[in-house]
């Protein structure tokens, strides 16, 4: 399933038909990059709902012609979005008016794995309060200031009012951390990611040399355990394992689980998936609700809205013939295979898929 509410918007993987990746989907935005990427490449952010990042995509040399770079663009309209507005609380800690979320000011200093990291929080009291908490994806990427970079500010993508301690990236380069966030990233149906924050430059390797791939201010996964690596991916992104951790209080954060999957026709690789979600402009002293990893009901609750098969056929049954088609499958051939279980060339509601898409081999 891709990384957006397909209930209400449009979504389209790549043609992997024309030669595409399934993942080629970046949607545009408006925003550029105050530096560059790809060893000079004149860089947009974009929004890939196709694999759940945001990355700046290089699209014209520094000193050299035009790069043809398509997007797909999705419009809107209404009130601006996205200006913070900081408050220093003279405590150490910051207050977003915007959001009505409390920052620490200062970072954890140091660089831990994504279960200390939830550990971190857990037995953090500071400035009179104990209910700091890891924030979610959407509630990170939130204060980031794409008009600061280290290349052009000195300083990571983040409001001076905040506090960052330095590193030294792979390149040997003085840069700021990636910090990591309370959202797991399911990535080929496995939950053993969680999504980071670049403050600093995204990091990778590409043609041997190690160079800001996608931007500070990007949102990428890190694995939860394992061991540090360089080149993982098309582009090489660095993979650091540990990562810093910048806490938060305040909002009103909501779990939703996700049902157990426990039949032939749904998806295989039963996973249990806590999502977050931030209702701005909350009082910031009220405490937060704690989200834990519970063990799933025995045989998981019946489905919830958008994950019955009668759900999927309606959503992408565009000839009203009560049938999914090849054609009208959003997703990668395969899949569509694994799913067509009679061959007749349609998904039918007895074949319909419910849960998040199988690994791709």
């Amino acid at each position: 399933m891709p990384f957006i509410d397909t209930d209400y918007f449009d979504f389209r993987y790549g043609n992997t038909s024309a030669g595409e990746r399934y993942i080629d989907a970046q949607w545009l935005s408006s925003t550029q990059y105050v530096s560059t990427t790809m060893d000079g490449m004149k860089t947009l952010f974009g929004v890939n709902f196709a694999d759940g990042r945001i990355k700046g995509y290089g699209y014209q040399k520094q000193f050299g012609g035009p790069v043809v770079k398509k997007f797909y663009v999705r419009y809107v309209r209404g009130l601006a979005y996205g200006q913070n507005e900081f408050m220093d609380n003279g405590d150490g800690t910051i207050l977003d008016k915007a959001t009505g979320l409390m920052w620490m000011q200062e970072d954890s200093k140091t660089a831990m794995t994504w279960e200390n990291a939830l550990e971190y929080a857990e037995n953090m009291a500071f400035a009179g309060y104990s209910d700091w908490r890891l924030p979610n994806a959407k509630e990170l990427q939130y204060i980031v200031d794409y008009t600061r970079s280290p290349d052009t500010t000195g300083s990571p993508a983040l409001d001076p009012v905040f506090h960052t301690t330095p590193i030294v990236n792979e390149a040997g380069q003085k840069d700021f951390p990636f910090f990591w966030t309370s959202t797991t990233h399911m990535e080929r149906s496995r939950p053993d990611k969680a999504v980071y924050i670049a403050f600093g430059r995204a990091i990778g390797q590409m043609r041997g040399q190690v160079m800001d791939v996608h931007g500070a201010g990007a949102q990428r996964s890190d694995p939860k355990t394992g061991r540090a690596e360089l080149g993982r991916g098309p582009q090489g992104d660095a993979v650091r394992i540990k990562n810093f951790v910048r806490l938060v209080r305040g909002g009103e954060v909501k779990a939703q689980i996700a049902p157990a999957i426990t039949d032939q026709n749904r998806y295989p690789n039963k996973v249990h998936v806590l999502r977050n979600t931030l209702k701005t402009g909350s009082d910031p002293s009220s405490r937060h609700m704690r989200l834990s990893n519970q063990p799933p009901m025995p045989g998981g609750p019946p489905p919830g809205p958008g994950m019955g098969p009668e759900i999927f056929i309606r959503r992408h049954d565009l000839n009203g013939d009560n049938k999914v088609s090849r054609s009208e499958f959003p997703g990668p051939p395969e899949h569509f295979q694994q799913f067509d279980k009679n061959k007749n060339g349609y998904i039918e509601q007895s074949e319909a898929p419910v849960g998040p898409p199988p690994g791709r081999q």
